[in-house]
């Protein structure tokens, strides 16, 4: 690309020499592109700029902020409706910065993506749910709702990468049974688990009852279900992360741990 035109976000960056960055960047048009630029790029704001480069890093140039007008289009429908009465707001959030603890639930969408998309492959579809979900991090949510937010994005993530969760059967194809135990393994999906199982107690957070996953497929992700869907993806992203740590998630349970001490 020769001074291409980009819109994106920042997923993460490193500093590269006194004044330059290198730069993760989850562009609209071509995915995560890995480029070097001018130092201060801000996170969670629509960027646009001009890539240039045949190589896998690229040269970044005019990183700014890019106007509601660029986007606008591309925010879907059903989550904002630009219509005269929502316009103030769409243009409020726009500019408006995350912050708070939500601040920790955008990096978290931002690690898994970086670490988890292969570079220069378009994901237009994933790159809006992950626009729509920033728009709602800008938003006042409850802590139920922020985790929601967070589960429905990750499974537009599974699809993106060839992980979706199949529960409606077992790993041999059987009909999930109520009354039964399961233990789901990533590359296997849900495994009927032997009633004299000694290894059942000490992996109860792999463990599911038949009866929530039949309302898990019922529900879809839903205040209901949540803390179940939770315990899933978090097996799922693990896995996929080769069990490596989320510095995210470190960082969000420290803040917890002050928090809880009153600090």
């Amino acid at each position: 690309m020769r001074n291409e035109a980009l819109i994106g976000y920042l997923l993460h960056q490193r500093p590269y020499q006194e004044k330059r960055a290198l730069y993760y960047l989850f562009s609209q048009q071509h995915g995560v592109i890995h480029g070097i630029g001018k130092k201060g790029a801000p996170l969670f704001m629509p960027l646009q700029l001009f890539a240039t480069g045949k190589r896998d890093l690229k040269t970044f140039s005019q990183i700014n902020i890019a106007p509601l007008s660029s986007i606008q289009g591309s925010v879907t429908q059903d989550f904002l409706e630009l219509e005269d009465s929502q316009a103030n707001l769409a243009e409020a959030l726009h500019h408006e910065s995350i912050s708070g603890q939500h601040q920790y639930a955008a990096l978290y969408l931002n690690e898994i993506l970086w670490r988890l998309l292969p570079t220069e492959d378009p994901m237009p579809v994933l790159w809006q749910h992950y626009q729509n979900s920033l728009y709602q991090l800008k938003q006042p949510l409850t802590a139920d709702e922020l985790r929601l937010c967070l589960r429905q994005f990750e499974t537009y993530l599974f699809n993106e990468l060839g992980f979706a969760l199949t529960l409606k059967h077992d790993s041999l194809d059987q009909p999930i049974e109520s009354n039964a135990m399961y233990r789901f393994l990533p590359d296997v999906g849900l495994v009927a688990i032997v009633h004299n199982d000694d290894n059942a107690t000490a992996i109860a957070q792999t463990v599911f009852k038949g009866s929530e996953v039949l309302v898990m497929v019922e529900e879809g992700i839903s205040a209901v279900t949540l803390n179940t869907w939770s315990r899933l993806h978090r097996q799922l992203i693990d896995h996929l992360l080769d069990y490596q740590p989320l510095q995210s998630r470190l960082l969000w349970q420290q803040q917890q741990r002050y928090q809880s001490q009153g600090l």
